[in-house]
């Protein structure tokens, strides 16, 4: 298993298990942007090289300035982090929850970041026909329970999305039981705006209501680290205060900047393409014996024709050069259920054809 670290897109510990240059593998296993970084982010970090000698702003004031404009949000809304990973962690440290809900299966880092700050976690299950979204009633009876509920929109790893009218409930469920309803939007950029089913606009409603997005995936720069909450300020204020100064860095600050002054142009390509090639695959998928998820983000959750477990298929695949995510340890799934990313057409091709020649290995 290459989880060592309970995430995909560890090439290092690939390389070292099928003696593979790092550089060579088609890597499937980490849902970024196949299009990579916009021009004027790589352009903007060339540029800003020499800026390395100066302290980041720990305000991280002009991204807040741009992001808000963008969004239609007041900066006193936001918390800048390191990535959504330590919005989660600043979540946890400047909400200390005694107890927080998690809707398994689900993104890995909601159970393992509370309980390194030792708080219990208690979980519901999503169900199969639901396309693994837990039912509202088990959600609320969850909320009802304890004193913060991570929920993904769309959900990692099967990408769906709850509805709007869905959210409206759990949020004003969250009010009642004077509970955190911590959203995850990480990945609610790949989907049409159109599309998107979330409580943006309406946080003044509930100030129990925290939104974490991420700009690592859309935008393609993962190694640079950065991620935002949209919360009320009271929420806002109790997480910056158990914020490292210069926790994030000042490239990232300014790739963000260059970001979210792209174009419409590479949201519009970027769009384009997952949605083409995210049916390719599915369809590509089903010919092949897998059950698919109707995911509506940049990757799916696939289940692998028996007898193939995700274990076996992560190691055919790897010695071929390909790496996927296995998903047999998420609660609720089964041992033969993968993840794979959207990519582009040359690479989801050369994915579809190596993964017909290993199951039709065993025929």
């Amino acid at each position: 298993m290459l989880e060592q670290y309970g995430h995909g897109g560890d090439l290092e510990s690939a390389a070292k298990a099928y003696g593979i240059e790092e550089s060579v593998f088609l890597d499937f296993s980490a849902n970024i942007n196949p299009l990579g970084p916009p021009g004027q982010v790589l352009k903007q970090l060339e540029l800003a090289l020499s800026s390395i000698i100066r302290y980041p702003d720990p305000g991280h004031r002009q991204f807040k300035h741009i992001l808000g404009r963008k969004l239609r949000v007041n900066e006193d809304n936001i918390c800048v982090g390191n990535g959504a990973a330590e919005c989660m962690s600043l979540i946890l440290l400047g909400l200390h929850p005694q107890k927080v809900g998690i809707i398994e299966p689900c993104f890995s880092e909601y159970r393992q970041l509370s309980e390194q700050f030792d708080i219990e976690v208690q979980s519901v299950r999503g169900r199969q026909d639901k396309d693994w979204k837990a039912t509202i009633e088990d959600i609320g009876e969850l909320i009802q329970q304890v004193d913060l509920v991570f929920i993904g929109q769309p959900n990692n790893p099967n990408g769906v999305q709850y509805t709007l009218q869905e959210l409206h409930r759990l949020a004003e469920l969250a009010e009642q039981s004077q509970t955190y309803l911590v959203v995850d939007e990480a990945f609610i950029d790949f989907i049409p705006e159109q599309q998107q089913a979330s409580l943006l606009t309406e946080l003044e409603k509930y100030p129990r209501t925290l939104l974490v997005r991420s700009m690592t995936k859309f935008y393609a720069i993962p190694g640079l680290r950065l991620g935002y909450t949209l919360a009320h300020p009271d929420v806002i204020r109790s997480m910056t205060r158990k914020q490292v100064t210069w926790s994030v860095n000042g490239l990232a600050l300014l790739a963000g900047e260059a970001a979210l002054d792209c174009d419409k142009e590479f949201e519009r390509s970027t769009m384009e393409l997952i949605t083409k090639e995210r049916e390719v695959l599915v369809q590509g998928l089903r010919k092949l014996g897998c059950e698919v998820s109707p995911g509506e983000a940049n990757f799916l959750l696939v289940r692998l024709p028996d007898p193939w477990r995700a274990i076996d298929m992560q190691r055919e695949l790897g010695i071929r050069g390909i790496l996927i995510r296995s998903c047999a340890m998420y609660p609720g799934l089964g041992q033969g259920h993968i993840r794979i990313a959207v990519k582009s057409s040359e690479a989801n091709q050369v994915f579809l054809t190596e993964i017909q020649s290993v199951i039709e290995s065993l025929g």
